[in-house]
């Protein structure tokens, strides 16, 4: 007689054993990783702790001093608020210049540097590695450590702040525009390689309509970004609302009405490109999707 039973034999494990298995495994390495984070975060801490001026924890009661005394000195002379708001304006728009400048630099950048890394595409199949250490590179060094060495060498000013940041964003969004690249159809470049389309052709006719409502939403998040890194940079001297805040905390008591103004100015001028952006990125995500 034929045995047509079903499931594991005895003594084996089946389907099931070896999911739970699995799992166990999973939750051993999950909880090996928890605890060495647990333990780095407690070194850290240690560390932070005996290298700092003061205890943390005392210290704790005096977090809210110095944002208590800034708000208190604004709401004093909250009549001129509006006033400076209008006067630092013109460093706003030099911010956001500088953001638009890098964002497009960079772009540029990173679409010629993205398919030349990207498999299936690249005309050098050779260089490929070469040219994503390029992008590694590029995205490595924070926008500040870029801009303080530039002006070491080329002195304050807008121009090294947009040189750093154009470089990063070249890096962040190479690496994203390759990562889009390898999900596109092939076929379009292949038949145009067929009647004879040299490379650049097939990027522009084939790769760029595919991916490009995809790498233009990556662009408009990049450039909200880049209006904080504009900003942030301001205070190594790199022109812009950044400059101006850093003059104004400097100064201390007798300035806090500016550092509020100019704080408003920036939270209202990212929430507004955020809205507008979000906006577009869902309108782009929409489109490609019907």
């Amino acid at each position: 007689m034929t045995d047509v039973s079903f499931g594991p034999q005895p003594g084996k494990g089946g389907p099931k054993s070896e999911y739970l298995a699995m799992v166990r495994q999973k939750r051993l390495y999950g909880s090996i990783i928890l605890m060495i984070f647990v333990l780095m975060m407690i070194s850290g801490f240690q560390v932070a702790q005996d290298r700092n001026a003061g205890d943390f924890v005392p210290g704790l009661k005096h977090l809210f001093d110095f944002p208590a005394e800034v708000l208190g000195e604004a709401w004093t002379n909250r009549a001129a608020i509006p006033g400076l708001i209008a006067a630092h304006f013109p460093s706003l728009v030099e911010t956001v210049n500088i953001a638009a400048v890098s964002t497009l630099v960079g772009a540029l950048m990173a679409m010629v540097i993205a398919p030349l890394a990207t498999r299936g595409l690249a005309p050098w199949p050779r260089l490929i590695p070469v040219f994503r250490r390029v992008l590694d590179v590029l995205r490595a060094f924070p926008e500040i450590i870029i801009a303080l060495v530039l002006i070491y060498i080329l002195g304050g000013g807008p121009v090294p702040a947009m040189i750093a940041i154009a470089l990063h964003t070249a890096g962040a969004l190479g690496k994203m525009f390759s990562e889009v690249a390898e999900n596109a159809d092939l076929k379009p470049m292949e038949g145009l390689a067929s009647v004879g389309a040299n490379w650049t052709q097939r990027m522009w006719v084939g790769l760029l309509p595919q991916v490009a409502p995809d790498w233009f939403s990556y662009v408009l998040q990049r450039f909200e970004i880049n209006i904080r890194a504009s900003a942030i940079l301001g205070f190594v001297g790199s022109g812009g609302i950044g400059y101006d805040l850093k003059i104004a905390m400097q100064w201390g008591q007798g300035r806090y009405d500016q550092v509020v103004a100019i704080f408003l100015l920036l939270f209202v001028t990212i929430v507004v490109v955020d809205q507008l952006s979000s906006h577009y990125r869902t309108t782009l995500v929409k489109g490609r999707a019907t």
